[in-house]
């Protein structure tokens, strides 16, 4: 019984050493941000992030034990072969996790969880953010990170489990294995208290950074994989009845819509853009470089200076720009058919008001569950990578924007009104890699996604400088709108208010005013409410948004992130994290107030989540 005590023990030891060598190379991965915090400090991620890795222990040793209860019985070599294999196809997998989820976290901001895992159904897609570089960079980590550890194992730990005694009192031992298996789960379950250990359990610092460095990959995606379904609402900050009284009053609007269209039958042309973010927009305040055809467009229609993303990804704006639909924290209402098809949206109604509507997209539509999305909110036609030849298909997400543009001008030279249609593009996504000469010098990925930028932009301005000169142009609302921005640096938190302020833009000739701003503050889930009040279609289908041309609605914005939520008003700012059970920013005036308000938000709308 020693041997094979010692042996688990050994192999609980190999295992800690795998988790403190992963944490040591995530932070060695991200040394810029590393580097701000003191030895004591990063080492005190070891310290805390060992709940985790003794929980990941845990589960990692369920198999191991439990061989062990039948190999007080058989023949030992038969035991050792069986665990070797084990161990070693999860030392693969852990390593895939471990090197994947840096490369990821550079651009996310947060621990790897399940939401890759999604992207996995259409493997071409996910792999189009990727650049062959930081692929062949990712693979080579892997490979060097399995066959370090399988060496180790194999050096030190696998000669444990061949040098058994023979067990003389064999139901004795047999009662001890079965005994420990089933105390596994104390360390799994982070010890004998009520509530399981969670990611926030090793949170111990005002810094996200340490926290996430704490955090041990593999349990996340683990626990992610089994949990990220929730039958409950996680966010009950209150009494349901309070939080609604809260969240009604946030949308309830007594006012007069401040007209700013010539008819009520526009044709509709929503063009969604890939990563357009205000640090992009000269007249928002950012660089005035790199979309100077948007900077042109915005002296000429109505800017809406205060505007935000529902959610960082494209999976979380499609159902808020159609649909009214804010994100959620950690699901996206896009994966489940059966969600969307209950949703309200402005495709439906404009079907019924007898729109011909069509969506493109120059991409794979079935990445992401788009293609049911698409076909639940109404679309009437919808233009992918499919209909293209695929000489076009060059662009690793499929045919690059201005192919794109050309095919939609050639549809629209004679065309059938109203329409509505909605493109959504897609080269300034990663790894930014556009068929341009490039415009800023430079090989990091910043100066790549501003060229990428430049080039969309580009190709935008072209395409609106003809559709100006035709004749359905007089009688269209033109609403550029960015789907999210991007993590851009290593200082930028995943709930920054940087990665979610993006313009929105209405030009066209169905506009009856030109050349103004829109000051108050407001997000993707207002605009189906704003444009059906424009043309004098009343819809009480929206309960999250608001008419942002109401001279009554209120002023604010909500976004969220994996773990949280963003509440922005024109006076305060409020983010709170919930793993770590607290804000992480509080800014401005009555941050007290923006706090209630966000929870009773968030909580209402994650009910209704739950109930579709």
């Amino acid at each position: 019984m020693k041997k094979r005590a010692a042996a688990i023990l050994f192999y609980v030891l190999f295992w800690l050493v795998f988790f403190v060598t992963a944490r040591l190379f995530f932070i060695i991965s991200h040394f810029r941000e590393a580097f701000d915090f003191s030895a004591g400090l990063l080492s005190l991620t070891f310290l805390h992030g060992l709940k985790l890795d003794i929980s990941a222990v845990g589960y990692i040793l369920i198999i191991p034990v439990l061989l062990m209860i039948p190999g007080v019985y058989f023949n030992r070599s038969r035991l050792r072969s069986l665990i070797k294999w084990y161990t070693y196809i999860i030392i693969i997998i852990s390593s895939i996790i471990v090197v994947s989820d840096t490369l990821l976290y550079k651009y996310w901001g947060f621990r790897m969880d399940y939401t890759p895992l999604i992207y996995l159904k259409t493997p071409k897609a996910a792999m189009a953010s990727v650049s062959t570089l930081q692929f062949t960079g990712v693979l080579l980590g892997i490979i060097s990170f399995s066959a370090l550890f399988i060496y180790l194992y194999r050096r030190f730990i696998d000669k444990l489990f061949n040098r058994f005694e023979r067990i003389r009192f064999r139901l004795p031992a047999l009662i001890g294995f079965i005994l420990f298996w089933g105390s596994l789960l104390i360390p799994i379950r982070g010890g004998v208290g009520i509530a399981p250990i969670n990611a926030g359990t090793v949170y111990f610092s005002e810094d996200m950074f340490l926290n996430h460095t704490a955090i041990n990959v593999v349990w996340n995606i683990g626990s992610s994989v089994f949990n990220h379904k929730p039958v409950s609402n996680p966010y009950q900050f209150s009494d349901m009845t309070i939080a609604r009284e809260l969240t009604d009053s946030l949308t309830t609007d007594n006012g007069k819509t401040i007209r700013v269209l010539n008819n009520t039958r526009p044709n509709i042309l929503m063009i969604v853009l890939e990563s357009f973010g205000s640090t992009f927009i000269e007249p928002l305040g950012g660089d005035s470089l790199t979309t100077p055809y948007f900077n042109k467009y915005a002296k000429e229609g109505i800017l809406f200076t205060r505007f935000y993303a529902s959610g960082n990804r494209t999976d979380k704006a499609m159902p808020a720009i159609l649909c009214g639909y804010p994100a959620q924290p950690t699901v996206s209402i896009m994966k489940e058919p059966k969600k969307t098809q209950s949703l309200p949206g402005l495709v439906k109604t404009m079907n019924g008001q007898g729109y011909n509507t069509s969506f493109w997209y120059g991409g794979e539509i079935n990445f992401a569950n788009f293609n049911s999305f698409v076909i639940n909110v109404g679309f009437k036609k919808v233009i992918t990578m499919d209909n293209f030849s695929p000489k076009f298909y060059n662009s690793k997400w499929g045919v690059h924007d201005h192919v794109l543009f050309e095919a939609l001008r050639d549809t629209m030279n004679n065309i059938r009104e109203p329409f509505l249609k909605v493109i959504l593009t897609l080269s300034s996504h990663e790894p930014f890699e556009v068929p341009m000469k490039p415009v800023f010098r430079g090989i990091d990925d910043l100066t790549k996604f501003r060229n990428s930028l430049y080039y969309t932009d580009r190709s935008l301005g072209t395409f609106l400088d003809w559709a100006r000169t035709t004749g359905w142009w007089k009688n269209t609302l033109v609403v550029l709108v960015a789907d999210h921005c991007r993590r851009n640096s290593t200082d930028v938190h995943e709930y920054s208010e940087e990665i979610f302020k993006i313009p929105m833009l209405w030009l066209g000739g169905a506009l009856a005013e030109t050349g103004i701003k829109i000051e108050k503050t407001g997000s993707q889930a207002d605009i189906p409410l704003t444009i059906l009040n424009q043309i004098g279609i009343e819809d009480n289908n929206y309960p999250f948004s608001k008419d942002l041309l109401s001279d009554a609605s209120g002023s604010f914005a909500f976004y969220t992130f994996n773990e949280g939520f963003g509440f922005i008003t024109d006076s305060s700012r409020y983010i709170y994290e919930h793993k770590l059970g607290d804000s992480v920013v509080e800014e401005g005036k009555s941050t007290e107030i923006a706090g209630r308000y966000g929870k009773a938000f968030l909580q209402i709308l994650f009910d209704d989540f739950l109930k579709r």
